[in-house]
């Protein structure tokens, strides 16, 4: 499987191109409609999208892509979240481009897209329904958990006692994985237990 990081572009976060053929993709938050033209230079058709949640420099793009035939995929908590009065007012009132979502998912839930095996972990404390994906020994953590640090929880829904919960989940996986997170650079989870003092705190 290969990963491809885009930096962000504007205000957005990082997004993720994930494939195993070279021509089929999933994208884990698409923050820009500018992700069509990254995937135009690789040749590569996105069929999918995972969204870590519904914040909108995270699914800026979901509308240019599901124009293309993408199907949008979320947690079963952020779905009806997105389009909410409360997300759309933060900073003072941002634009999103409409998309419908195809599909909820749920805590524990496992699936494969383009020959890539997920599993959904619930991650609420950015946001209520946050989820983190994991493939491999790979994380995308969204604004959950970030290079140390962690996303913010005074957006609608956020929650620092659930944050807290939710970084117990992620620290009590076991093996080592990467972090790809939503905004900054890359990190390990061992590297984020020693070294985050989110995750040490009690």
């Amino acid at each position: 499987m290969k990963i491809i990081k885009i930096d962000p572009i504007s205000f957005g976060s990082n997004s993720y191109i994930l494939t195993v053929d070279g021509k089929s993709a999933v994208v884990i938050d698409p923050s820009s409609p500018e992700i069509c033209t990254e995937l135009e230079k690789r040749a590569l058709v996105c069929k999918y999208v995972l969204l870590t949640h519904g914040h909108f420099d995270h699914v800026g793009g979901c509308a240019a892509l599901q124009s293309n035939g993408a199907e949008i995929w979320c947690g079963e908590w952020e779905a009806s979240l997105i389009f909410s009065k409360e997300y759309l007012s933060i900073f003072g009132g941002v634009q999103v481009p409409p998309f419908k979502v195809t599909r909820t998912l749920k805590h524990g839930e496992s699936f494969v897209l383009c020959g890539i095996r997920f599993t959904a972990i619930l991650t609420a404390g950015h946001t209520k329904g946050s989820m983190c994906f994991v493939t491999e020994d790979n994380i995308f953590t969204g604004d959950t958990l970030l290079f140390r640090s962690v996303g913010r929880c005074d957006l609608p829904t956020g929650s620092f006692s659930e944050l807290k919960s939710s970084l117990k989940k992620l620290s009590s996986l076991v093996g080592e994985y990467k972090i790809y997170g939503g905004h900054g650079a890359d990190t390990t989870l061992s590297a984020e237990k020693k070294y985050n003092s989110y995750l040490s705190e009690d």
